[in-house]
């Protein structure tokens, strides 16, 4: 039974602030695909995708956009197309939605890690492609050709540096302040590297949005399948959106009080009230295509600090 409060919520908010369609799928198919081996017919994502307003043609300009940018590849059996997520790619799906469920518990050790890049150690294309690629990891610019993090993940850098072919060519280092030498403190080069202001008001306009919806669904709780997956993804995309920004600071170098934890503890709520009923729908969608298609692995269900099984 639809919940009627909750086709309404949806259809406002569609109207309001409509997802763009290639980054939606990337949602989807990071939310609720790779949980399942990462591999889609394109039957089955047309279906997915109808209730956001993406129709058949825009889907497909979306999914070969995501092929030719190196996310997915395409296969095909007969007359039919099945989309999967490049093992190349998996990493940083994982790496990135891992950032979304995972409580904010990052403390800080008094440290940074640097990344140096001196005048001509590597090309102008080379520079400009590992500075977007650092800038969306969260480091920040802390001087030309020099970028930092107080909560750096080596595995992601590494990853960065050999997807962009540069390993070996800069300086990474680990700093601390140094004793017994007058010094700024380490901590004020967060309001050198980075603005926080549009973070916050990311995280505030997401708890303005969703905030009704939870209490929506706290005080009239049945809704179908299908609203269950219309919303956890729309929910996932919002929050995905502002969290791309966040540059993720150890939580003793934040401003406080942070709207990021509030923001968090929606979304683990409004996730646990939903998953299961869209996962239901998931997948039904799925198996009218293929009846083979899998249930999710079971880490799925570590998200947002556990879910119900």
């Amino acid at each position: 039974m639809k919940n009627t409060r909750c086709t309404a919520w949806i259809a406002d908010f569609l109207e309001s602030d409509p997802p763009r369609s290639k980054s939606l799928v990337m949602t989807i198919f990071g939310d609720a695909i790779v949980p399942r081996g990462g591999a889609i017919w394109l039957g089955s994502l047309i279906e997915l995708l109808a209730p956001f307003g993406v129709n058949d043609r825009l889907l497909r300009t979306s999914v070969f956009r995501l092929a030719q940018e190196g996310w997915l590849s395409s296969q095909r059996d007969g007359r039919r197309s099945a989309y999967t997520i490049r093992p190349e790619a998996l990493a940083r799906f994982e790496r990135a939605y891992r950032r979304i469920y995972a409580p904010l518990v990052v403390h800080w050790d008094g440290s940074w890690t640097l990344v140096i890049g001196p005048a001509g150690s590597i090309g102008a294309a080379e520079r400009g492609a590992l500075r977007k690629e650092l800038l969306w990891a969260g480091y920040g610019l802390i001087s030309p050709g020099i970028f930092g993090h107080p909560a750096s993940n080596a595995e992601a850098l590494e990853d960065i540096l050999v997807r962009n072919e540069v390993q070996g060519k800069l300086y990474v280092c680990h700093t601390t302040e140094l004793p017994d030498v007058s010094t700024r403190p380490l901590r004020d080069m967060v309001g050198e590297c980075w603005d926080l202001s549009e973070v916050m008001a990311g995280y505030e306009k997401f708890i303005a949005s969703f905030q009704p919806l939870l209490t929506l669904l706290q005080e009239a709780p049945v809704f179908d399948a299908e609203q269950a997956f219309v919303i956890r993804s729309l929910l996932t995309h919002a929050y995905r959106r502002v969290q791309l920004h966040d540059p993720q600071l150890p939580v003793e170098l934040l401003p406080e009080p942070w709207p990021g934890t509030q923001a968090y503890a929606l979304a683990r709520d409004l996730y646990r009230i939903t998953h299961a009923a869209a996962e239901d729908h998931i997948l039904a969608t799925l198996r009218r295509e293929d009846e083979q298609a899998p249930d999710v692995e079971p880490w799925f269900f570590e998200r947002f600090g556990g879910l119900n099984t």
